[in-house]
């Protein structure tokens, strides 16, 4: 059952009454497994280990060069894809090329104006030009070969004109906005939590992307920033199940805020267990600060060492 809100303007505690009671409803439907035999193959030495593929963010890869060089450098070290910004000054042909030329995926894009030029802006012309980046976002993905367009979907950041109901209101109305050209283009809006004072428990993720009733709008887990707010990363992958259509993730610790990977609170065996549940298949990013050879070859061992693959070279 898909939640309603008819009155956006309730307060922020009668939403998490509706939005848990409706999200605990679709729980168990989201999270069924698939018929194990789909995943006979891929987990044969471990049926309780999820199979991932490991990637960067664009901005992470700190060397000169050409795009081709920097995705060799990536596919050297063992990395398997990667998730380019858009809209940007990136030559898109030029990625392409060093796309096929490398063998290294970009699996998708991160929507580059989200926070300054935002969906919840109370300014219908900010909103509009969200709007069009967004478009653009899912155009170029398209180009790249990837599968999804990563949102903010905007930020409570004013009590009387950008406030809890306001962002769920207008960012929902922009997104759907998008929703023809997701769908024409077969490139998914993904909603990703962040530190922005709007989704911050995982029933009202799953209400968020709900209430679009639509297989395009999905969900982008961030496991590491959502630590803070108190429910496991492992729980929020259970209450999203199959909504949840990409993660990523850095280090957090509660003592020390943001710590290399590996190093924060993050119940690594608990995450993956839960991915494993769900029958989550796919892409894994890491997004911390980045650089050249050295710091980049320490990311894909330590991405190894969390994720429980192989061990760089």
């Amino acid at each position: 059952m898909i939640p309603q809100f008819n009155d956006l303007r309730a307060s922020r505690r009668t939403f998490l009454t509706a939005a848990t009671g409706a999200a605990a409803g679709t729980m168990l439907a989201a999270t069924v497994l698939p018929d194990p035999r789909s995943f006979a193959a891929a987990r044969a030495a471990d049926p309780k280990k999820p199979r991932l593929k490991k990637a960067v963010k664009f901005g992470m890869i700190g060397i000169r060069g050409s795009i081709e060089d920097k995705f060799a450098l990536i596919k050297e070290l063992g990395f398997d894809g990667v998730e380019m910004d858009s809209p940007s000054n990136i030559d898109v042909k030029e990625a392409i090329a060093a796309r096929d030329k490398t063998g290294i995926g970009i699996h998708g894009v991160v929507d580059s104006i989200h926070w300054g030029t935002r969906l919840s802006d109370p300014s219908a012309d900010v909103r509009a030009k969200g709007l069009e980046g967004l478009k653009t976002a899912l155009k170029d993905c398209k180009a790249y070969g990837g599968t999804t367009a990563l949102l903010v979907p905007g930020q409570v950041n004013d009590p009387k004109n950008e406030n809890y109901d306001q962002v769920w209101e207008r960012s929902t109305a922009e997104v759907k906005k998008a929703l023809p050209l997701a769908h024409e283009l077969d490139v998914k809006i993904a909603i990703e939590t962040v530190w922005n004072n709007f989704i911050t428990k995982p029933e009202e993720f799953a209400a968020y992307i709900d209430q679009f009733n639509d297989p395009m709008v999905g969900g982008y887990f961030d496991i590491s920033n959502m630590i803070k707010f108190g429910p496991s990363p492992a729980r929020w992958i259970r209450v999203l199940g199959k909504r949840m259509l990409k993660f990523d993730f850095k280090g957090y610790s509660h003592a020390k805020q943001w710590v290399d990977i590996g190093d924060g609170d993050e119940d690594w065996s608990e995450v993956l267990k839960a991915l494993a549940e769900v029958g989550y298949e796919g892409w894994a990013t890491s997004e911390v600060s980045g650089g050249g050879r050295e710091k980049l070859k320490e990311i894909a061992e330590r991405m190894d060492r969390v994720l429980g693959l192989k061990q760089a070279g």
